[in-house]
């Protein structure tokens, strides 16, 4: 038994149960929140929380923009279709469907014409098509993933920038998605670390020197593992499926 399985079941099990009490409440709306608000979301946290939990926004004097409710319901969406696939093997295919569930909902960027759930056409749809095979060919062929080999997925996916908007966020939830896969503590970046995260990205792409982008992960990664052991992950695994 591991955390991650621990964390993946408790996820799973909160979800189909409409349970948003738990560690599956809290990672929808923490990620949620943090990863649009590194794009620019005004929403707060707790605007966030009463979309996520009772589908409306309190009363405010400022004036909510539709495109941030919409992009915020659809990272919901996307949060759910990545457990509800976690046990297929990373694909261009399940790229695009996150890109959908995160997308398909926001007018504006389908009033503009951008591709939905499918690449980019302000460049070759096949050269991006052909950047993101060869990157999921070699990110496959790595037997015994780590913590860096997810950086380097991250920092690679990020260059190619294969989606018209919303590359971060579907970018952000791979991460997520393949350190649970791989027993590895996933994380949430945090917008009040933007620049930390940023700098380390620019250096990982530009020198593919990965150092300071693991540290930083490291880091997020001992602040979503403490918020676990707050929701019991580990010993409500125990109880409810290893009868300890």
């Amino acid at each position: 038994m591991g955390f991650t399985d621990a964390l993946l079941w408790c996820l799973e099990t909160e979800r189909k149960m409409n349970d948003r009490s738990g560690i599956y409440g809290f990672t929808q709306r923490t990620l949620a929140y943090n990863s649009n608000r590194i794009e620019g979301s005004k929403l707060n946290e707790n605007q966030t929380a009463a979309l996520f939990e009772e589908g409306f926004l309190p009363p405010t004097e400022d004036i909510y923009k539709a495109k941030d409710i919409e992009e915020m319901n659809g990272h919901f969406l996307m949060f759910n279709h990545m457990l509800a696939t976690i046990g297929e093997p990373l694909s261009e295919k399940l790229i695009k469907a996150f890109h959908y569930e995160l997308k398909a909902g926001v007018f504006q960027d389908r009033a503009n014409g951008y591709a939905i759930g499918d690449y980019k056409k302000t460049t070759m749809p096949e050269d991006v098509g052909n950047q993101m095979y060869s990157l999921l060919e070699r990110y496959h062929s790595v037997r015994d993933k780590n913590l860096e080999t997810i950086a380097a997925l991250h920092a690679k996916y990020e260059s190619i920038h294969p989606f018209q908007d919303g590359n971060g966020r579907t970018g952000r939830i791979i991460m997520f998605r393949e350190c649970i896969k791989n027993n590895i503590t996933p994380f949430i970046v945090q917008n009040d670390n933007r620049e930390v995260y940023i700098t380390a990205l620019r250096k990982a792409q530009t020198e593919e020197d990965y150092t300071k982008f693991v540290k930083y992960f490291e880091s997020e990664q001992a602040a979503y593992q403490k918020q676990c052991e707050l929701f019991c992950v580990e010993e409500r695994y125990k109880e409810c499926v290893l009868n300890f």
